[in-house]
This record gives C-alpha cells, structure tokens and sequence, in this order.
C-alpha cells in the first residue's frame, strides 16, 4: 500500500524547476509499477505522472519559466537539441530517463528525500507529492486561464490515445477503426478517430458499462469479446469485410495486441500499440507480409512541449473533451482507495 509521509523536496539544481502540484490524475501505469511488472525495482518511489500545478522557484540557468507560471510536468523529455528532438519523425528525446533508466522507471538521482533517505520520482515526475523538482526539459508553460484539474489529463493518458489515432495511426477521413479497451487512454483513442473522421469506430471491451462514455466520445458500434465463441478479430472481419483500416490496442496486454493486428485489413491495415506491458508478445509473419503495419506510439507521438499548449487550447475552445474523462475527485489521502 501506499503511505502518507511528510518528504523534503530540495531546491531545483542547474536547469530545474519547482512545482506546487495542484492536481494529478491516475494513469495505469501506476498500477502497473505496483502490481503487474515484472522488475521489482524502482522502490521506494512516489508514483504519480499526470500532474499540473505552479512553478515555485528555478533553480540557476532557468530562462523560460518563472514562479507562478502554470505548468504541467511530463515524462517524456524534449532538449530540443538531440538527433531525435530535431526529427520530425519521432518524440523521443536522448536526454529521457526512458532510454537509461526503464528498470527503476525513474532517474536514479531525485529531490525527494524521506527521514534522511532518498525517494525516487516515478517517470521522473512523482506528481502524487504537493510539491515536486523536475528538470526543465520535462516541463510544459500552458496558458494561465487553463483549469488545473482538467488539464492534468493531458500529461499522459488523453494525449497518448487521442495522439495514437491522429498522429501514429494516422486515421483518416471515412476509414473504419476498432479501439480495444475503453479505460481514458482507448476513449482518447475514440475520440482521435472520431476527429479525424472515421466513419465507424468500434469499441470493444469486456466491461460494456463502458460503452455508454464511449459513445459521447464517439464511438459507433460496441463489441464484447465475451459475447462471441470465436476470436473478436474474426468477428470484426465478418463485420467490415474483411477487416478495420486501423486499430488501437489500449490495453497493454499481449494477447490483446496480437488480435488488434489480426483484426486489421490486408493490404493497408495499421494496428497500433498504446498500453504499456514488458512482458513478450508474437504474430505470424504473414500478418505482416500481407501488407499490415505493426508500430507503437508513446504518449501519443506529440512532442509535448511543442503540442500540450496547443492541446490545452483545443480543449479551451471545445475542440477535445477533459471533463468526460474525470469520474471521481479526491484528496492525496485518499490514494489507496
């Protein structure tokens, strides 16, 4: 379980910044952390990575944020200086913990510090502490009318479902797609179809209190795997004549995954992993020598720094939903529940 501690959150370094968090949502991928993958480091650690909050202070070399500034926090780095950062076929960034530190989840070195002992910062981040020390690369300036505890969403989930539909997938107008799983990153994913035009969204889960939230975002037909005696894959090729045009895999489960491709139609059809899992998956070659596309996305292939602004706009102006996703309010105390 999770425990209340009273931590000490050091004064930002060279290129760092301070934020007072006001709000942070809950990604799986914390529960994941905890409870599903199967490296056992990256402990003792203060989860949380869809945040957003107040710049507090900056610490020396700090040029484009200041005290007061409405920020949210990411854990995906863009330097703007690295091979990858200057390419516009990625969102990696070679400075990112992801490419050094995946095992503990987290930079080895942290500001957080508990009775004398350090305290990792989950992604970098740990957005579950009121106050927290990030470096400058990873921090995103929005707009000061931006609501706090909507746009949080945009740290992690929203971005990564809705970005893997407009931007890896690349949905395109009239074309048919099937999202599996409908926690926030697959309805994102609804929606990004949806605003890109698809004329049929299927939405498959094996909850179907989901499919009503589904539905205000966009989807058009509902598919419950446990309904069927054959493979739902099978089933979405007898609805769509022989397959979707694209399809997102959003719940970082291999089997999943293997089906999200199989339900995809030869020739053109681009299935694209979205949930995070470390465990090893496999597909028969000829799922891809037919001619389909196989490609993951993180966090929805935005370079956040550039994008999140634009993203919060889109939502300001009703271009995206926020206030769908949120069903529950709570105080920090209440985590574990």
């Amino acid at each position: 379980p999770l425990v209340m501690e009273e931590i000490e959150v050091g004064p930002p370094q060279e290129g760092e910044i301070r934020i007072k968090i006001v709000a942070s949502s809950l990604c799986h991928t914390e529960l994941f952390h905890l409870f599903e993958g199967k490296d056992n480091r990256g402990f003792p650690t203060i989860l949380g990575h869809e945040g957003a909050g107040v710049v507090e202070s900056v610490g020396p070399g700090v040029t484009d944020f200041k005290p007061g500034d409405k920020v949210i926090p990411v854990s995906a780095a863009q330097c703007g200086e690295c091979r990858f950062c200057k390419s516009p076929k990625t969102n990696l960034c070679e400075r990112s913990w992801l490419n050094y530190h995946v095992d503990l989840m987290s930079y080895p070195t942290t500001r957080f510090t508990c009775r004398g002992q350090p305290i990792l910062q989950f992604t970098g981040t740990g957005t579950f502490s009121e106050y927290i020390v990030i470096k400058q690369i990873y921090v995103v300036k929005i707009a000061d009318d931006a609501p706090l505890d909507r746009v949080c969403l945009l740290g992690c989930g929203v971005s990564t479902g809705y970005g893997a539909a407009v931007n890896t997938a690349g949905v395109t107008p009239g074309s048919v797609c099937a999202v599996f799983g409908l926690g926030a990153v697959g309805l994102a994913a609804v929606m990004g179809c949806k605003n890109a035009g698809a004329s049929r969204i299927f939405a498959v889960d094996i909850n179907e209190k989901k499919f009503e939230k589904a539905k205000v975002f966009g989807a058009t037909d509902f598919l419950n795997p446990k309904a069927y005696d054959k493979p739902i894959s099978e089933v979405l090729a007898e609805l769509t004549n022989g397959g979707v045009d694209f399809s997102l895999e959003c719940v970082g489960n291999t089997e999943v995954s293997r089906l999200a491709l199989e339900s995809c139609i030869k020739g053109w059809g681009v299935s694209v992993l979205v949930g995070y899992t470390d465990a090893d998956f496999s597909a028969k070659p000829i799922q891809l020598i037919s001619g389909k596309t196989w490609k993951g996305t993180l966090l929805g292939g935005f370079k956040l720094k550039d994008s999140l602004p634009k993203l919060v706009n889109d939502y300001m102006t009703g271009k995206i939903m926020l206030d769908e996703f949120i069903t529950h309010k709570m105080d920090l105390e209440q985590v574990n529940d």
